[in-house]
């Protein structure tokens, strides 16, 4: 990098996001469909947390590749008293799982993660229970205003009258041809005629309406105790899965502790594990307070530099210290100290960009993963992050749903190490960090 870097470095980037503000309620989501159903929900009386699981609930329309009630996630929510409230809706792998489910395609980074025919990618074997749809209707049932199917109308109504497809949607989608096309049931929806739908395209989901109309009338037991999670489970089984209704009941929603933290001053609560992020967004916020951040610039080279040598710390050191703390002691206090904070600031020149240790690869993370973040003005803040893993899950559509289902048994390895969890069921046990 030569001398006079800070001088010559390209000018900020161009943001394509804005920042969202309000007097009465803010709702930020990925899709302005998903906004205003949130918006919708302050309209109606109601307060963060119901508008924020209405924006999921209208996401999983809107952008099913990146987000569904089959799916997983993480649900960060602050009372309007303080209360901070930690709800870990992650899936886990079914009771069947075992380690040796999946050939393994190599025994080394970063071929270890993957198995043959991507089996633990695509189609059956890579479901696992979902927890979304309980989260979300837990959150509602005991901090919303609303009930449920006030909520989940706005979504109902875009799966019935359609919507313009988007851009993203439609690249999506042309980026996963060769694996929706696999799956009859999918490809109907997402390659009508055997081509991928194009941006602008009216797309109507009448089967997932119906699926959002029966959880409005049954709550969540409709999917995990019922018809339409029986629906699934058959057409999982059908077609060579070992998810079972007695793994579907079994779910639990898990109230997790929350870690603080601070931040130039700020107050920050954040998921502790099994989760990851919250753990490492301490770390990196650590780290970043050694620097002077505005002077180094918004989208400069600097600036991103910094940023860049941050993540790379805290991914090193989540992959080798993060996992399941039923299985693993997790160092969280020391991961998120000032003291090591300040430490691990010493490995980073503003000069030139640092090599990780040996043996401490970077993680693989999906690309395709939503975040809604809500709040009120009684002071209730909800911040909501939900998946199903990678673009279109599994790719698999079970018939007369209209969900894609998650893949979120790719997030453990293909031959599972003593660490990981060596037994299948839904525990925190088997949830993957």
């Amino acid at each position: 990098m030569p001398a006079n870097w800070r001088d010559t470095a390209a000018a900020p980037f161009q943001v394509q996001k804005q920042p969202a503000t309000g007097s009465r309620g803010v709702v930020a989501a990925n899709h302005p469909i998903g906004s205003a159903a949130g918006a919708q929900m302050f309209a109606l009386g109601g307060n963060a947390i119901d508008a924020a699981v209405a924006a999921l609930f209208a996401l999983n329309v809107v952008e099913p590749q990146m987000v569904g009630l089959f799916g997983a996630g993480w649900i960060n929510i602050r009372l309007a008293d303080g209360t901070p409230v930690i709800l870990d809706t992650y899936a886990c792998a079914p009771a069947a799982a075992t380690p040796g489910m999946y050939a393994p395609v190599s025994d080394t980074w970063p071929d270890y993660m993957r198995a043959e025919d991507d089996a633990n990618k695509t189609g059956p074997l890579a479901v696992g229970v979902p927890g979304a749809l309980k989260g979300w209707c837990e959150a509602l049932r005991r901090w919303g205003d609303l009930d449920l199917k006030a909520v989940i109308q706005p979504a109902i109504q875009v799966a019935e009258n359609g919507f313009p497809v988007s851009r993203y949607l439609a690249e999506s989608v042309a980026q996963n041809v060769p694996f929706l096309s696999q799956f009859p049931e999918t490809a109907r929806i997402f390659l009508p005629g055997g081509r991928p739908l194009s941006a602008g395209t009216r797309l109507v989901q009448s089967d997932l309406a119906a699926s959002l109309c029966d959880i409005a009338d049954g709550g969540p037991d409709v999917l995990y105790d019922g018809p339409l999670g029986k629906r699934i489970v058959d057409h999982v089984r059908e077609i060579g899965g070992i998810l079972t209704m007695e793994d579907m009941g079994a779910h639990r929603a898990v109230r997790r502790r929350a870690i603080r933290g601070t931040y130039r001053g700020y107050d920050l609560v954040v998921p502790s594990p099994p989760c990851s992020g919250g753990v490492h967004l301490l770390q990196i916020l650590n780290l970043l307070e050694g620097f002077e951040v505005a002077d180094l610039g918004f989208g400069t080279a600097d600036g991103i530099h910094v940023l860049a040598e941050c993540f790379k710390i805290a991914f090193a050191d989540r992959t080798k210290h993060m996992g399941d703390p039923e299985h693993v002691d997790v160092p969280v206090e020391w991961l998120t100290s000032k003291t090591y904070g300040a430490q691990r600031r010493e490995d980073i020149s503003l000069a030139r960009a640092a090599r990780l240790n040996a043996g401490i690869p970077p993680s693989v993370e999906s690309a395709c993963t939503t975040h809604v973040t809500t709040a009120d003005a009684a002071g209730n803040v909800a911040a909501m992050t939900q998946t199903i893993n990678e673009g279109f899950g599994c790719k698999v559509v079970a018939p007369e749903t209209g969900l894609l289902l998650n893949n979120t048994m790719a997030l453990l390895t293909p031959v599972w190490p003593t660490r990981s969890a060596q037994t299948g069921g839904c525990s925190a046990a088997t949830r993957p960090p």
